[in-house]
């Protein structure tokens, strides 16, 4: 058996089915996994659905005397590249539509009609768009679903709280937001999400949607929205600023709605019933007297006492130069000579270039031999063209007559 099946498991008979000339058998099992509770949840795990970034989600813990606190600064799982496909994939397939719809009157039921054949060529191209399209759904639906429960089992969770996809329709946003709302396969997202979960134990409840992204997670302000300040050419409304003083939180709104979700959902977990058609966990209604306590306290980040203990210490204005730590290069082969230590390149032989002119008793270089007129630093490899080295002590000094003449 793989090693994804349980050593625990209970067999079942299999059934057998003929593919590609070979028999195949498919063996299903069973495995006892933990019972989901409604309430006693300590640690939940919030998820925020958005439009370009799909999922946002993190760990809040209730602790005993009642407040509640943030595990970490949250995730978010983007999947701008998949969905941007998927968009294209609609408008290929609204276009084959539209043409598929063209032919089709033309032909007027005319067996015989000269586009017949092209209408049934495009007929099977539509086919083959919308089971990419469901197939890149679906792969999206795992996806998704994986990295939230995963989130989950790291933080220890006991519960998930999702935002109720009811309350989500999308109403009064124009047929481009419309279309796009509803490919985001969120449904498929929960269904997949609750068949992960349920293997590890981990409940999936949904919470009411209302004011998650207009408040603030600390002190249920209603808040500042305005352009992302590392991203302020881009259109949008994606940063949130609580205007309260006392306050003054600020970030992503999608981190402050998961914030909110998680939040509410360990408040009115005494709220928590079974959907009788469904069999889902499910809070209906939000209660004013449990939503004010449905605030996240903020943590506080010790810091390091700086208290000066000492005279200060003095820096050096003119620090040592930082020299290299490798040896000094071998002698090229050529007439280049030796560089100094750091500065010599050990894949040329000889310099590019050099200076038109006779050495003068002061350039670097050395004693040229018979026959061979030197050109500027060419052989002091590693100096500037122009660079001269200092004079001699002894050139520098004047000559003075002495007092015996």
């Amino acid at each position: 058996m793989p090693p994804t099946v349980p050593a625990a498991a209970v067999l079942h008979l299999p059934t057998l089915r003929v593919t590609g000339g070979k028999v195949r058998a498919d063996v299903a099992y069973t495995h006892a996994v933990p019972k989901a509770r409604r309430t006693g949840h300590t640690v939940a795990v919030g998820v925020d659905w958005g439009l370009n970034t799909l999922l946002s989600a993190g760990a809040l813990r209730l602790n005993e005397d009642g407040r509640i606190a943030a595990l970490g600064a949250g995730g978010q799982f983007r999947a701008a590249g998949v969905l941007a496909k998927q968009h294209r994939l609609r408008r290929l397939s609204e276009r084959l539509h539209a043409k598929a719809d063209h032919y089709q009157r033309l032909i007027a039921g005319d067996e015989q009609h000269n586009l017949v054949g092209k209408h049934a060529v495009l007929r099977d191209e539509i086919r083959h768009v919308s089971e990419r399209r469901s197939n890149l759904n679906d792969a999206l639906a795992w996806a998704a679903a994986r990295w939230t429960v995963d989130q989950a089992i790291a933080a220890t969770a006991t519960v998930i709280y999702l935002e109720d996809l009811r309350s989500m329709e999308a109403r009064g946003m124009g047929a481009t937001m419309n279309t796009r709302l509803s490919q985001q396969v969120r449904g498929k997202i929960v269904d997949r999400m609750r068949h992960l979960a349920a293997e590890a134990g981990v409940a999936v409840v949904t919470v009411p949607a209302r004011n998650t992204s207009k408040h603030c997670p600390h002190c249920l302000t209603p808040l500042r929205h305005c352009k992302a300040p590392d991203q302020p050419t881009v259109a949008g409304w994606k940063w949130a600023i609580c205007p309260n003083p006392s306050c003054g939180w600020q970030g992503d709104r999608d981190h402050g709605a998961w914030r909110r979700i998680a939040a509410r959902g360990l408040t009115h977990q005494t709220r928590t019933v079974t959907d009788k058609t469904s069999g889902h966990m499910v809070i209906r209604t939000v209660v004013d007297t449990l939503e004010t306590a449905a605030v996240v306290t903020p943590t506080t980040t010790s810091r390091r006492d700086r208290s000066k203990t000492g005279p200060t210490r003095q820096n050096n204005s003119r620090p040592t130069p930082r020299r290299r730590r490798a040896p000094s290069p071998t002698r090229p082969q050529g007439r280049a000579g030796k560089r100094p230590e750091g500065h010599a390149p050990t894949d040329r032989n000889r310099l590019p270039r050099a200076a038109h002119r006779h050495q003068g008793v002061n350039t670097i270089s050395t004693p040229p031999t018979v026959g061979h007129r030197p050109r500027g630093a060419a052989l002091g490899v590693g100096f500037h063209l122009h660079a001269h080295a200092t004079p001699p002590r002894w050139e520098t000094i004047p000559e003075t007559q002495s007092d015996t003449g």
